[in-house]
């Protein structure tokens, strides 16, 4: 551990003019019309309360020159582009534009169908520069690592690495990998290495690439459609297939408030019972299909106050942390929407805005 701190002290040190990774934009956000609005710092019952954004992203250039004709494609053509990469303080003044104190840092993985080789030092240059910037101001950025989970052997020593000798949080993962759900028994040793760490796995999807046709026309719905979804099939895989039974201190988290799960979970319970024959007899689980979102993780980044009473009163307000999906500015106001949002009780409010993403995460508060 000497060591790591060392690395990482001289390492910011040296990279301290530079410009980093940062996900902020400081969006001039205007409300129908009435100009910017300026976000304080949240007091409940007279404490202040350190707002965590969980679900944020950023992009390192040395690792995206590594993918050649595809880094073209790197990031996707979204609002919120070039904050991908800017200085650190112009990072933090758009974090305190959103009252945010503090984010977790994440990279949506490009690199799933590249060869061993590539991927394994693209992931090595973020998790690197994950942490050197989290060393530079730790008390605004923690970060989930970056792993080649097409390579799970590989994957593996990256989670472990990245959490003893890096100091990261878990690691970010796709919804699956070219289809291949988490589920499958070839990605049981990264998941297991994840719970014997007790880190987060972060599923962030990729949109549903069997649906592609589908999903051509107006609209974006690769995204507004098959992100939501590829989230609900993969965390569906691990209930229904019983991994979250072989791993039941599994922690997951899980995007886009878990896609569409969370605002119809209930049919899962009556499948089996109408369809018999469409379920493995030899998995038998140990609860219902809904008791395990009980034990999974869920961002706030459902849009609405209304989506948001929902989403607590199926999983729990212990199960929801603030995501915004940063720079892309999906969510603007992620305070506010807690704050809004009815049902919640005071103690439940400052659970979501950062009570349950330190426990999660392991974050002093």
């Amino acid at each position: 551990m000497n060591s790591r701190r060392s690395f990482l002290k001289t390492s910011a040190k040296a990279l301290g003019g530079l410009t980093f990774c940062g996900c902020g934009l400081l969006h001039a956000a205007e409300v129908q019309n009435k100009g910017p609005r300026r976000i304080t710092p949240v007091f409940i019952n007279g404490k202040r309360i350190k707002a965590i954004d969980v679900h944020a992203h950023c992009l390192f250039q040395d690792a995206i020159d590594l993918m050649g004709e595809d880094a073209k494609s790197v990031p996707p053509p979204t609002k919120g582009v070039p904050e991908h990469f800017i200085q650190i303080n112009e990072r933090i003044k758009a974090m305190e534009a959103q009252g945010i104190d503090m984010q977790v840092l994440s990279i949506n993985p490009y690199w799933y169908r590249k060869d061993k080789d590539t991927a394994a030092e693209i992931c090595r240059l973020n998790n690197l520069h994950l942490a050197e910037l989290c060393a530079m101001r730790p008390d605004k950025f923690a970060a989930f690592a970056s792993l080649t989970m097409q390579y799970p052997d590989l994957a593996v020593q990256q989670l472990e690495d990245a959490v003893k000798k890096l100091g990261l949080r878990g690691a970010a993962i796709g919804g699956s990998v070219s289809g291949q759900d988490f589920s499958d028994p070839k990605f049981h040793p990264v998941l297991a290495k994840a719970q014997e760490l007790n880190v987060t796995l972060f599923i962030h999807p990729q949109s549903t690439p069997q649906l592609a046709q589908r999903f051509k026309g107006n609209g974006w719905m690769s995204n507004v459609i098959g992100n939501p979804l590829d989230t609900t099939i993969a965390l569906q895989h691990l209930i229904y297939e019983g991994v979250l039974d072989k791993y039941p201190q599994l922690k997951v988290l899980a995007a886009h408030g878990g896609g569409f799960l969370g605002s119809y979970a209930p049919r899962m319970d009556h499948s089996c019972f109408v369809s018999p024959q469409n379920c493995n007899p030899e998995i038998v689980l140990k609860k219902k299909p809904t008791e395990y979102l009980n034990q999974l993780y869920f961002d706030s980044l459902v849009f609405t106050p209304e989506a948001l009473r929902h989403l607590v009163a199926q999983v729990g307000a212990s199960q929801i942390v603030i995501g915004t999906d940063h720079p892309i500015p999906w969510e603007e106001y992620p305070v506010e929407h807690v704050m809004s949002t009815s049902g919640l009780s005071n103690s439940d409010r400052i659970a979501i805005l950062g009570g349950n993403a330190a426990k999660l995460l392991g974050i002093k508060i």
